[in-house]
């Protein structure tokens, strides 16, 4: 390969990379993001009000119920409601986005609770966010691995940015790999699209440079003899690195990785970074 194609390669690579982290950082930012969120309701069979939510809420078998005051409304699916509303019972991870005014209200369950985390687009954290720091990206953190499937999807249950909940997956498989010369492993978790995978780990840099908790890399669906890319580059902070008000997963034991990644995305502003 001549220097001219490698640097073509190399803008190429780059350019890639940026889009990504531009698009990372639009979510996050977005209006009703999760930098936008003001609080994180945690309820129970009483009914509760919120100061950045219309209603009072409450749970129980049957499922989240608001109960509306006289003059306030939501859209739930595109739908005005009043007076008392049912949610039923979501799935774990499942959600409904109720508008209210300019906000969105989040109804949804994570670890087993029932949660209200309403998201105003003139929160404080998102109105001050000024991006993300990350490394250069680089293509020698861009390797090739294995995807090994489990016989069976392996229930694994990891802890939770809130100190005392636990969330389950249903691990598929791991993913085998080399780096630095050492041979290394990682639990993978269903990711969002058909086939895809996300491994959450963390490594040498963890609490250093990068956000102590977890960090979390999404796989392209694996090739037929299980070819698998690990862009490390790519690997991105969850809510929690930003806010207290998220309940993001911590990663399983095993992928807690005894090297020092110095790639993707570093500690934000909002914890310290620079």
């Amino acid at each position: 390969m001549t220097t001219e194609a490698t640097t073509t390669d190399f803008h190429t690579f780059a350019e890639n990379w940026l889009e990504w982290h531009r698009a990372q950082e639009a979510r996050l930012s977005a209006p009703h993001g999760f930098l936008a969120i003001t609080g994180l309701h945690w309820l129970d069979d009483r009914p509760q009000r919120f100061p950045d939510a219309p209603g009072a809420w409450r749970t129980g078998a049957a499922g989240i119920v608001v109960d509306l005051d006289d003059g306030e409304e939501l859209l739930v699916d595109g739908t005005p409601v009043h007076g008392e509303h049912r949610f039923g019972v979501l799935p774990e991870r499942g959600g409904v986005d109720a508008v209210w005014k300019d906000a969105v209200i989040e109804v949804a369950r994570r670890g087993g609770h029932d949660i209200v985390r309403p998201r105003h687009p003139g929160a404080p954290l998102r109105t001050a966010f000024t991006g993300t720091p990350a490394y250069a990206p680089d293509p020698r953190w861009a390797v090739t691995g294995r995807y090994i499937p489990f016989d069976m999807p392996r229930p694994t249950t990891v802890g939770a940015a809130v100190e005392g909940l636990e969330h389950v997956y249903e691990a598929p498989g791991r993913v085998e790999f080399e780096l630095q010369g050492r041979r290394l492993s990682l639990t993978a978790f269903p990711g969002h699209g058909a086939g895809r995978l996300m491994v959450l780990f963390t490594d040498a840099t963890s609490g250093v440079t990068t956000y102590a908790a977890n960090r979390a890399l999404t796989l392209e669906p694996p090739a037929a003899d299980g070819t698998v890319l690990l862009d490390f580059n790519r690997a991105a902070n969850l809510p929690c690195a930003y806010t207290d008000l998220a309940t993001c997963p911590l990663p399983p034991a095993e992928n807690r990785l005894p090297v020092a990644i110095e790639a993707g995305q570093k500690i934000p502003r909002e914890r310290g970074g620079s």
